[in-house]
């Protein structure tokens, strides 16, 4: 019985145990290890004092009994996982609430490693490029009479890491196992039932639009090429980076989940 209580003991702490507590107990370790960015440091510190004394509060009073409690500011910083569990939620059920009676299918859109720190240095362009590209195929792909002929409907969400937590950039999309016609008069069901397009296909088309628009923004000066891209500002060291990239598959993940789309859409939420 004794070895019960101080399992359940053990199994309770552990379950009170939170992110917080851990960026407590280690940041300043690792702050010390590694050189982190500003807005990386201000994630720190938010996670840390979320819902602490820290960021002020107010106080609760029941009228009936007399009894308080303090209840203490959320930071609302986005990488907390106190402040999005709401918004998570609301996230998950307003996505559901879309899903139609039809197949889904899953796809995985993946950049090349060797695109990392380009990636790094300018965020906000290649991630509207991915977007942008990743749209653009799967719209082409549709609207080719020899796959479907129809619009499709798709939502897309952008992960910028792996399960290792090491720089991997890849976008998942949650896509109607069919669509409506070009007219807009009919729904038009998807011809396999394994998979959407040709998945092979659908890289090489891939990897043509988003160089095509990478390329352009070269060419345009649109892109920051400092650090460990700086070498790139020299149009030889850019073509040869090009030439690496055309010379090796993209990877494009593409079948229909499982589960059902809820399930990704629960995986994609959290």
């Amino acid at each position: 019985m004794a070895a019960l209580a101080s399992e359940r003991a053990t199994t309770e702490q552990r379950d009170r145990t939170e992110l917080a507590d851990i960026v407590r107990a280690y940041s300043a370790d690792y702050r010390a290890a590694h050189g982190l960015t500003a807005p990386q440091h201000k994630a720190l510190r938010d996670i840390t004092q979320c819902r602490t004394a820290a960021l002020g509060g107010h106080l609760e009073q029941c009228q009936a009994c007399g009894a308080s409690r303090p209840v203490y500011n959320s930071c609302r910083n986005r990488h907390c996982p106190k402040c999005q569990a709401l918004a998570q939620a609301q996230w998950r059920e307003a996505q559901h609430a879309l899903l139609l009676p039809i197949p889904y299918f899953h796809l995985v859109f993946t950049l090349p490693h060797a695109l990392t720190e380009v990636i790094r240095g300018n965020p906000r362009l290649l991630y509207n490029c991915l977007f942008q590209t990743v749209t653009d195929t799967l719209k082409e792909f549709a609207r080719d009479p020899r796959h479907l002929g129809a619009e499709l409907g798709l939502t897309a969400v952008l992960h910028t890491w792996g399960q290792t937590l090491m720089p991997h950039v890849h976008l998942h999309c949650i896509v109607t196992g069919g669509g409506l016609s070009l007219d807009g008069t009919r729904w038009i069901a998807g011809k396999k039932r394994r998979f959407l397009f040709p998945v092979r296909a659908l890289a090489t088309v891939f990897r043509g639009k988003f160089l095509a628009r990478l390329e352009a923004a070269y060419r345009k000066r649109e892109m920051v090429l400092h650090g460990a891209c700086a070498l790139l500002t020299s149009a030889v060291e850019w073509q040869q980076l090009l030439a690496k990239l055309r010379a090796k598959p993209w990877i494009v993940y593409a079948k229909a989940p499982l589960a059902g789309p809820q399930q990704v859409l629960n995986y994609l939420g959290r």
